[in-house]
């Protein structure tokens, strides 16, 4: 039935009876609005770890970085280690996204720029959650097609699919999202590992393996090519400007009961998800190995592949176990994605402009309703998107179209409104500018692209990080310019926001308005890295510092265990 035996089916029907128990036990606790959308804020280090990890970490990812292996070798990890330069810099963030007490990171923008710039995040995040959500489920649908040997067509997986997580999230909210990923996390780390021992065997091991690609570049971290580490160093940067800007990130930092939590969680997952990735790649090379020579076909395919010819093999119910895993990961992802798109549009789009002063009964609905609009654009660019690689890419550059107003509003007192939609709008500009758009028959590379120095060029189009940097430089020099010659922000909103942003939170601390301190907490002292009145670049503390240090330690010898296993 569907490619799988019975034994894959009951183990199938385990893991989905009780997903949906445990979702729908999680949405008796949903009384508020703020527990639907943010949870309760009392989760300690444990759950929080999952929920980062379930959240960051979706089958989709294991996809394009196995497919980009398949064609690059080794250094395809990058199209997931894009951000492991970034993941010190989560000790940091962690605590400070906690201390805007805030729903959605629009409530940043809301408070600090104003409400029209709020709206404008809302609108860019639900843009950039509808690209996730396809990419998940291209991701996941081709593995689930290629495991059962095309017996379930990509558009009923990707249906089956998202009315699991839809199903479970639209009640339970952030609550059933995190308490599910627990579960859905450890299965993740099955699906990544569950292969790669049996792939590791056909080929002899990496020594075998090496043997029969006998191509020493392929197992090179920085390979000649298109992943230099000029793109490394590019993507990277692009990574860290755009993290503070993916919506469902103020839930994996300030869903936890304090700032401990949070940051321990969410670094202690994203360090989790860089070490699945390893066993991706890994397994990627082994695809090369076994499948060198057998023709062409979809790369998107290489790991559902690799699973339906080796598990079988190995034990009964293997195969079900892998599709579980499959499921959890996306599911882990998408209900987090779903709840976070429903925030963003309810408090931040609906609630102030549309229908102030309605009950949260009313609120909760509405969320839903516009979770499930999200989700079936997500669906919409999942069945037109081209691959699961490209996908990926431009979620890349729509998470950074806002990054450079936030980095500017975080930092400097000057940055204003003007500037931050000034900023914005200019970063989209030029990546329309210089990419394919189908719809009104512009291609950059076929018009421009042959006017470029070569270096900008790869494989006769407009080289990955040039299109970056180009979005990039455009915005940060427009916010720049614009700021210095429109209206700052009032002194009391920006003494607000930075007040709040460098007060700790305390325990069993209420439940507040973003960006207000409880009764009774008085704002800690400024205390700045730069003593200048424009700029607040606050500085770290004793944990701060120790935690970020041991963080680069970490990211230092994931680096050298991977170096290690390739050679």
């Amino acid at each position: 039935m569907l490619g799988l035996n019975l034994i894959d089916l009951l183990v199938l029907a385990v893991y989905l009876l009780g997903i949906t128990i445990l979702g729908s036990w999680a949405a008796k606790r949903v009384t508020t609005a703020a527990s639907f959308f943010i949870s309760d804020r009392k989760f300690g280090k444990f759950m929080m770890l999952f929920h980062a990890f379930g959240t960051g970490t979706h089958s989709d990812q294991a996809v394009s970085v196995a497919a980009k292996t398949f064609h690059v070798g080794a250094s395809g990890i990058w199209y997931q280690w894009l951000w492991l330069f970034s993941t010190p810099f989560y000790w940091l963030l962690a605590p400070v996204f906690r201390r805007m007490r805030a729903v959605t990171t629009a409530d940043f923008f809301n408070i600090r720029f104003g409400k029209s710039v709020g709206m404008l995040f809302a609108l860019v995040g639900m843009l950039q959650l509808m690209i996730n959500i396809g990419v998940m489920l291209k991701g996941s649908s081709a593995m689930i097609s290629a495991v059962s040997s095309g017996t379930i067509a990509p558009f009923y997986a990707i249906s089956i699919m998202t009315v699991l997580f839809v199903t479970y999230g639209l009640f339970g909210g952030l609550n059933a999202a995190i308490i599910t990923d627990t579960v859905q996390g450890i299965l993740t780390i099955v699906l990544s590992f569950l292969i790669l021992p049996f792939a590791l065997g056909m080929v002899g091991g990496i020594s075998g393996l090496k043997d029969t690609i006998n191509d020493p570049s392929l197992f090179e971290i920085v390979a000649p090519g298109e992943i230099t580490a000029f793109y490394i160093f590019v993507i990277a940067l692009n990574g860290l400007i755009g993290w503070v800007t993916q919506p469902h990130n103020m839930g994996m930092c300030a869903a936890g009961k304090t700032e401990t939590e949070s940051r321990i969680g969410l670094v202690t997952g994203m360090f989790t998800k860089r070490i699945c990735t390893i066993a991706w790649v890994i397994t990627g090379l082994c695809g090369i190995g076994m499948y060198m020579g057998n023709g062409n076909f979809d790369v998107d395919l290489i790991y559902g592949r690799m699973a339906r010819d080796l598990l079988p093999q190995i034990a009964p119910g293997l195969i079900g176990l892998f599709i579980a895993s499959l499921l959890a990961a996306v599911m882990s992802s998408c209900d987090s994605f779903m709840i976070t798109s429903s925030a963003l549009f309810t408090e931040n789009i609906y609630k102030p402009f549309l229908a102030p002063g309605k009950s949260d009964r009313h609120y909760i609905q509405v969320g839903r309703i516009a979770a499930v609009v999200v989700v079936a654009g997500g669906m919409l660019f999942a069945f037109q998107m081209e691959s699961v690689v490209h996908g990926l890419e431009i979620f890349w550059k729509i998470m950074a179209m806002m990054g450079v107003a936030f980095w500017a509003g975080f930092f400097w007192r000057k940055a204003t409104p003007a500037a931050a939609w000034a900023s914005t709008l200019v970063s989209f500009a030029v990546f329309l500018f210089t990419s394919n758009i189908s719809i009104i028959g512009w291609d950059f590379n076929q018009v421009l692209a042959g006017r470029l120095p070569e270096f900008m060029l790869w494989e006769g189009k407009l080289y990955l990080p040039w299109q970056m940097i180009l979005y990039l430089g455009a915005g940060f020099i427009t916010i720049i310019v614009v700021s210095i010659f429109t209206k700052p922000m009032n002194k009391e909103t920006l003494d607000r926001v930075y007040s709040c942003l460098r007060t700790p939170v305390n325990d069993e601390e209420p439940e507040v308005e973003p960006f207000t301190l409880p009764v009774g907490i008085n704002a800690a002292p400024r205390s700045v890295i730069v003593n200048h009145p424009d700029f607040e670049i606050m500085r770290p503390g004793k944990i701060s510092v120790i935690g970020f240090l041991l963080s680069w330690i970490g990211v230092g010898l994931l680096i050298a265990s991977f170096f290690w296993i390739l050679k």
